[in-house]
């Protein structure tokens, strides 16, 4: 029996009563890395088991974030840069997120809560069959409106900047916006998120503690919270975890 239950219960309960009381963020956006260190440290064979326990686990965080009344979650599925690591793991990783996107357009719970799916990314660099599974689910979600989960696939912070000055150099240059129309608000517009609240927290999980691309125009004024729990291993008391030390600070927008 562990002597340390009867504690770790009272705590669970008491962080639950605070967190509960709010206020929380609106909008999270989640970095889910360890996948590969969490299979090592497990003892798997397979890093790739690692990025499968990391898939299914999703189903409980966005649970978690949907009990909370957190409307808006954006996951960082897969960078630009995880193109250039081995074929196979590239392959393997691309499955797991059709099987995903797949899981979502048969999943009750998609339609009951009226969860809307939408895919940021360079969709240019994907197989035809991920690009046909995008336009179902966003087809499918698009008139829901309670919850919205924002999938990050072949993102890279700095390729959703460079391709919003594109549009907007090619809009100057044949006329259609004046060069002294352009401010932050208008610059938003042109980004993979338009129309979507910047998110209020930023959770990574595994111990790194950077961005890695995540987000980079949105994230100025960002909370950013990171544990050095493997992302397979991100327990409901780590996230009401970062949910209470998210309400503690004080955010003051560069007042």
């Amino acid at each position: 029996m562990n002597i340390l239950a009867p504690f770790y219960g009272f705590y669970e309960k008491l962080l639950w009563k605070q967190v509960h009381k709010g206020p929380n963020p609106h909008h999270i956006g989640l970095i889910v890395d360890g996948n590969r260190r969490f299979a090592k440290h497990r003892g798997l064979d397979n890093p790739n088991d690692g990025h499968s326990a990391g898939s299914d686990h999703l189903e409980d965080f966005l649970a978690w974030c949907r009990k909370l009344e957190i409307k808006i979650v954006t996951l960082y599925a897969f960078s630009t840069e995880n193109f250039n690591r081995d074929p196979e793991e590239v392959d393997y990783l691309m499955t797991l997120i059709l099987k995903k996107l797949r899981h979502f357009q048969s999943d009750p719970m998609i339609k009951k809560e009226e969860v809307r799916i939408k895919v940021i990314g360079r969709r240019d660099d994907l197989s035809n069959e991920m690009r046909t599974e995008i336009d179902n689910i966003e087809s499918m979600t698009c008139n829901h409106s309670r919850f919205l989960i924002n999938i990050a696939i072949s993102y890279g912070g700095r390729a959703e900047i460079v391709d919003a000055v594109k549009t907007i150099a090619a809009e100057v240059a044949d006329g259609k916006l004046p060069l002294e129309n352009i401010d932050e608000e208008l610059f938003g517009k042109y980004l993979y998120t338009q129309g979507i609240p910047d998110p209020d927290l930023i959770i990574r999980t595994s111990g790194e503690e950077r961005l890695s691309g995540f987000l980079l125009w949105q994230s100025a004024y960002s909370e950013l919270y990171f544990t050095e729990v493997f992302w397979p291993a991100f327990r409901k008391i780590d996230f009401w975890r970062a949910i209470r030390i998210y309400q503690q600070r004080e955010r003051r927008f560069g007042r």
